[in-house]
Parts: structure tokens; sequence; C-alpha cells
């Protein structure tokens, strides 16, 4: 178990690597490329593309073949598209490779989330989650401490920088090898026997008994949308779309947005941001399954998007004063982002919890893809006022429907959750 959730961890740990390592690199990579604001974002953009597109193939085929093959192949893809970072020397190549990258992530969501709910004790299911988040964010904040360090203080080149992450990638196939397929997948296809032995081995007591409790169907993509299932897939879908879409614009291009507001980014502001939305997602880890779900999901988003609307319209606020409005952002954006990764193993069937957390991944990325696509263009052509105002929408966007439609799954098993929240009115 121990060997499954640090491999597990480390795959979200890649994400934010990847994505974070960008930002530092970027006036390097512009100025040996000749890249134009727009060839700079679709650039930081294309491992968020790439994970729109593999998401939900990655999650059909998870539960198709099975959560095994695909939590290989994955890691697989991911280290050898890394490895050609090293040599790329043109902005095609770079989007192709940062392209493939992003699909391979894209099915490690898929994978990696409902693996670690099936394989997790219901006491203890919102942590080992949560940690995932904690790993997405400490992965994004070493990725820029590293990107800055290294590109300050070495004559390295851009291309091994942004390969670093091959090293992370090599270590996780090696330690996947040998782990098992879930349990619950095996039940949900009528392998029961060989589900039975695996959980017996592998599970703690609580789950080997709801596995038990578990109905054997097929899934498929439409299930999503049924009357028993759209309230979940919307909620997961929208609520995940609202919370990592300002974010993730900010965040990769922290630099040229404070200094929009007369501040030094550099280091400071770029891993204080990461830092402070770190503390957040620990602080959700520790009380996610004490406090519940829905405190940690619905308050906090209707604080973030009143920050983000104060940053937009006070123009001419202290420098001082928008930075802390700005750690306050991170701060509470990072506390129900973490329940991104919690919500969609807990609302879904195992019949369509691969699809279902694809999909979300999937739709979440586009908000994320257009933020950070548009965010270079964005500032340079409407300034910082409106561009935060327009993320602040996104925001209050966010808490409407999580008011609506967010759940209390604490205490609840896989199946008592999905099933509870299928049938409320």
């Amino acid at each position: 178990m121990t060997r499954m959730v640090t491999v597990l961890i480390g795959g979200m740990f890649l994400d934010g690597y990847i994505l974070g390592i960008v930002g530092p690199l970027s006036g390097k990579m512009a100025q040996d490329l000749h890249l134009s604001p727009v060839s700079q974002g679709v650039i930081a953009a294309a491992a968020l593309i790439g994970i729109l597109a593999g998401s939900p193939l990655g999650g059909w085929a998870a539960d198709k073949w099975g959560r095994k093959p695909i939590f290989m192949f994955d890691i697989a893809l991911f280290a050898a598209a890394s490895g050609m970072q090293f040599f790329i020397d043109s902005p095609t190549w770079l989007i192709v490779v940062r392209l493939l990258m992003g699909i391979a992530i894209g099915a490690e969501y898929s994978v990696g989330w409902p693996m670690m709910s099936e394989f997790s004790p219901t006491h203890l299911r919102g942590r080992f989650l949560g940690a995932m988040e904690i790993a997405w964010y400490g992965g994004f904040m070493i990725a820029f401490l590293i990107g800055y360090l290294l590109n300050e203080y070495t004559d390295l080149s851009w291309h091994f920088i942004l390969g670093t992450s091959t090293f992370v990638a090599v270590a996780l196939f090696l330690g996947r090898i040998g782990l098992p397929e879930s349990p619950r997948w095996l039940w949900s296809v009528g392998r029961k026997d060989e589900a039975q032995a695996l959980a017996y081995k592998y599970l703690p007591e609580d789950a080997l008994d709801d596995v038990q409790h578990e109905d054997v169907r097929k899934g498929s993509f439409g299930m999503l949308f049924s009357k028993k299932y759209w309230r979940s897939t919307v909620f997961i879908s929208v609520f995940w779309f609202c919370a990592v879409t300002p974010y993730f614009a900010i965040a990769t291009f922290a630099d040229s947005v404070l200094e929009q507001y007369g501040l030094s980014g550099g280091l400071a502001g770029g891993v204080g941001l990461s830092a402070v939305a770190l503390l957040g997602v620990v602080i959700t880890f520790l009380l996610i399954d004490k406090a519940g779900r829905r405190i940690l999901t619905v308050p906090p988003q209707w604080l973030c998007a009143v920050v983000l609307a104060i940053i937009g319209l006070w123009a001419g606020a202290p420098g001082p004063v928008v930075l802390a409005l700005f750690l306050v952002f991170s701060f509470f954006n990072a506390l129900y982002t973490t329940l991104t990764g919690v919500y969609p193993g807990e609302v879904l069937p195992t019949e369509i919890r691969g699809i279902g957390t694809g999909f979300a991944a999937a739709f979440s990325r586009i908000g994320a893809g257009i933020g950070t696509f548009l965010m270079p263009t964005s500032m340079h052509t409407l300034g910082a006022g409106p561009t935060m105002l327009i993320a602040a929408g996104v925001a209050v966007v966010g808490a409407g429907v999580s008011q609506w439609l967010a759940p209390e799954t604490k205490g609840k098993s896989l199946t008592e959750a999905a099933a509870g929240y299928s049938h409320e009115s």
C-alpha cells in the first residue's frame, strides 16, 4: 500500500512540475526561439491541451481494460516525451512534446485518483486524495524554484532544465512495476475471484466489505449524463473548471502579473504564491476527514471571488496590499481546489469512475488552457484590472454551482457516497 500511495502521489507531483517549470524559463525560451506573446501562451498551455485529450481517453481505457495497464502506459509515455525536451530546437517541437506530456498526465488523472480512492480506507480517503493535491502544488512550487535557481545561477540550457522531469518519471515507472490491479474494477467487470483475492491482500476490512456490495455492470460515457448521475457530472466538472482557471493563469505568469502592479516578481512572487497555496492544501488535508467536504468547498470560493474583484476594481491599490490579496487568493483557492481531486472518486460509481474523472479533468483543463493561453494577451491588451475581474466572474460561477450541488461525503463508503448523491433531489 505504501508503494502504491507513493507512486500515485508522484504522478500528481509530475503534473505540477511540468507546469511550474515553464514560468521561470519563459523569458529565455522566448529570446532563444524568438517567441511572440501568443507563442508563449501556446507553449505554456500545450500540456493543458494534452490533458484535455488524455483525460477522457485514459478514463475510458481505465474503465474498459483496467487501471493497471493505463497506470503503466501513461508514465512510460511521459518519460519518453519528457526526455525529448533535451533535444528540442524549435517552437513547434516544443509544443508537440509538451502536448504528449499533457496526454500522459491526463491519463494519469483518470487512473490515479480512482485508484487512490479504490484502495483507501473510508476514514482516511479524504486525506489520501488530498495528499495528491499536496504533491501537485509541491511539484509546481519546487519546479518554479528549481527553474529559477538553475536559470539564474547556472549555465544549464533551458532544454536541460525543462527535461529534469524525465528523472522523476523514470523513477516512478520503475516503482510501478508489479503493483496490483484495482479489486473494485475487477469486481465491477465480474472477475470476482480475482477481486476477492486481491482485496483480502491489499484492502482494509471496511473497503473489502464495500466491494462486495457493488453492482457488476458495464459503464458507458452516456451514464455520466443520465438522470441518475448528471448532477454529479455537472458539479465536478464546473467546480473543477472554475477552481483551476484563475489559479493556472495567475500562477504560471506570476512574474508578469505582479510587475503590472509595480511589484518585483521573480523568485519571491512565483514561489510565494505557490508556497501559500501549498499551505492551503495542507490545511485541507488535515481538516477534510474531520470538518467534511462542503465547508471547505463553498465558502472559500465566495471569498476568492471577492478578493479577485477587489484587485480588479482597486486600480490604485498600494503594491503590498495587492500582493497580500494575491496571497489570500492563492491560500483559499487551494483550500477548495484540493476537493477537485476528492469529489470525482467519491460521487461516481466504479464503472464510470475513470471516464467521469477524465471528463471532469478535461473540462477543467479547457478553462486552465484558455486562462493560461489568454493571460499574456489579456494583460497586454485589456490591462490588469479587467483581467482580474474576468477571473472574479469565473470564481462566482464556481461558487454558485457548488452552493447548489456540492454534497457531503465525509464518512461514507464509496458505494454509499455514489448511491446517496445520485438519489438526492
